[in-house]
């Protein structure tokens, strides 16, 4: 558990309670993978949230189970044997922090990378204080996660008729891909019963970097995206669903006609919330910019090229909010 004082707790971000606007049930739009409309439906998720909702995909609820289970008995360790899974490069536990520029929030965390720099000769992750079995769970659910993402992008280069089909897919497919998995957890804070309107925030507005997300929540509520009109919404939690995002390199991708979702995570005062995020990420040296098929005669590129390195190195002197794809964008260069 995350274990924090009241004179802390004051030091955290804080907004005022948020209520969900109405009808906000049916706004969030729902996929079936197995509806024949599929493609037609995500593409038109994407350009107008960047944010759709998963269902029947195929990946088994008892195999998720298992996963949250071995996740729920690392998170409730004494502090200091959750520490022992650290990382100095921001991979492993994490607890508050978020990032390095000061970022903080109500939530801990670990986070792995495919990166076959932080393989052993033998395959295993090298981090301490995770067993076989945890590590198993995570390698299987991580290659799920990959093949539903790499569906979802299948089925958008099939409906924007771009050529060949596995233009996007592929990125993540790459060994060097720079995919990352990530698990939080958001500690029930008791300390907010005496914060009357106020919400902390669990894990801070931002959106996701990379090409797409998938994410699985258990059944507490927190997760919210912002519309169109700046306004933040709730969404339902759903334990057998998966929530996709879209990221910023996708944005770029399509050029501007998918929207990057920004997001956030408010805490809550009763339940721990367990949620699970694949981040699907292009090798570093992949260069970034929009698909020559997908542009229209004469029209113009939204962004300067950039390789995933690139924006990895320019996201690194940035705060978690701070609109990270500026410093790409061509009207940025021109100032």
């Amino acid at each position: 558990m995350v274990v924090l004082s009241q004179p802390v707790v004051e030091n955290f971000a804080h907004i005022k309670t948020c209520k969900p606007t109405s009808n906000i049930f049916t706004e969030i739009p729902v996929v079936s993978l197995l509806d024949p409309d599929a493609k037609t439906l995500i593409v038109e998720a994407c350009k107008e949230f960047g944010f759709f909702k998963v269902i029947n995909h195929g990946v088994p609820t008892e195999f998720i189970a298992q996963l949250e289970d071995e996740t729920v008995k690392f998170f409730n360790l004494p502090q200091p044997e959750k520490e022992k899974s650290g990382l100095p490069n921001h991979f492993g536990y994490g607890n508050k922090k978020i990032g390095q520029n000061g970022d903080v929030g109500w939530v801990e965390y670990l986070l792995f990378s495919t990166n076959p720099e932080l393989f052993s000769p033998k395959g295993k992750f090298i981090l301490p204080g995770i067993s076989e079995s945890f590590w198993s769970f995570v390698n299987e659910y991580v290659s799920a996660m990959r093949n539903m993402a790499c569906e979802v992008l299948e089925m958008i280069a099939e409906e924007l008729k771009i050529e060949p089909r596995d233009i996007l897919s592929k990125l993540l497919r790459d060994e060097k891909s720079d995919n990352c998995f990530r698990l939080n957890h958001y500690p029930p804070c008791s300390e907010l019963q005496a914060l009357s309107g106020r919400n902390l925030i669990g894990f801070g507005d931002h959106t996701d970097p990379q090409i797409i997300s998938i994410i699985r929540s258990n059944n507490t509520s927190g997760l919210q995206i912002a519309l169109k009109d700046g306004t933040w919404v709730s969404v339902p939690p759903d334990h057998s669903s998966f929530f996709i995002n879209v990221g910023d390199s996708l944005q770029v991708l399509t050029n501007g006609r998918f929207r990057s979702v920004r997001h956030r995570v408010l805490a809550g005062s009763l339940n721990s919330r367990i949620s699970m995020i694949f981040f699907g990420g292009p090798p570093l040296t992949e260069k970034i910019t929009p698909l020559s098929s997908i542009m229209e005669q004469g029209e113009e590129s939204l962004y300067n090229e950039f390789t995933w390195y690139d924006y990895k190195k320019a996201a690194f002197k940035t705060r978690l909010s701070d609109n990270k794809l500026g410093f790409f964008e061509k009207s940025f260069a021109h100032n």
